[in-house]
């Protein structure tokens, strides 16, 4: 059976200390291990961010890791590619330690190229996510939204309210004007008005079709009003 290290990665300490995502981590280096014949000589786990392409002098934990497998003539074992980096540079950068990597998620037999080109997708897709995440921000700031207030849901909520009550009220008001000249031309029922105003093609806010209960309700609330 092959020997070799495990190497876990979170990101935070609050992760490290409640032990969130190590444990998912270490259960899949584990089953990896078992299914493909490796025996975990030793464990590295690290409470550190995987950006940047220097990342190496941040992280010890992987170092002592390297070290490790270098000695024993093992590779290093994680979970998922990301464990390692999301920086493609970084992932050269560890290729050229001359210790191989196998990584859980992609199977042992994975091309050490292979792991450049994950590497790269890997990278873009944090950038794209990135970008995406300022975009949107930025369409939240131009609309008016204040960032960082916690009161801004409300606000905008109260906001959306406000322009969906002017916006029936105006409707309404269309529509009554169309309502008073079918009543003028001798039309008194509430099913009468609906069957002309659908026949004028009409609709109603909600964008359907007229009925004797609709055209009630509008009057009624006209006549509260």
């Amino acid at each position: 059976m092959q020997s070799a290290i495990s190497y876990v990665r979170v990101s935070t300490e609050k992760q490290g200390r409640s032990g969130l995502g190590i444990e998912a981590q270490r259960n899949a280096i584990a089953r990896f291990a078992d299914a493909e014949g490796f025996q975990i000589a030793d464990e590295f786990v690290e409470v550190e961010t995987g950006k940047g392409a220097d990342a190496l002098d941040r992280r010890p934990e992987l170092s002592a890791a390297l070290a490790a497998a270098r000695k024993a003539g093992s590779p290093v074992i994680v979970a998922k590619l990301c464990r390692l980096s999301r920086d493609v540079h970084f992932i050269s950068g560890l290729m050229a330690h001359k210790v191989p990597f196998v990584v859980a998620e992609l199977g042992k037999d994975v091309d050490p190229f292979l792991l450049h080109i994950y590497a790269a997708l890997a990278e873009k897709e944090r950038a794209l996510i990135s970008q995406r995440t300022k975009e949107a921000l930025a369409a939240r700031k131009a609309s008016g939204v204040r960032l960082g207030n916690p009161r801004n849901l409300h606000q905008a909520q109260t906001k959306g309210r406000n322009v969906a009550s002017r916006k029936a009220a105006q409707h309404a008001a269309n529509v009554l004007s169309v309502i008073r000249d079918i009543q003028a031309s001798g039309v008194s029922s509430y099913l009468g008005i609906a069957e002309a105003l659908n026949a004028r093609g009409v609709r109603t806010a909600r964008n359907g079709q007229w009925h004797a209960t609709t055209v009630r309700n509008l009057l009624l609330k006209q006549s509260c009003g």
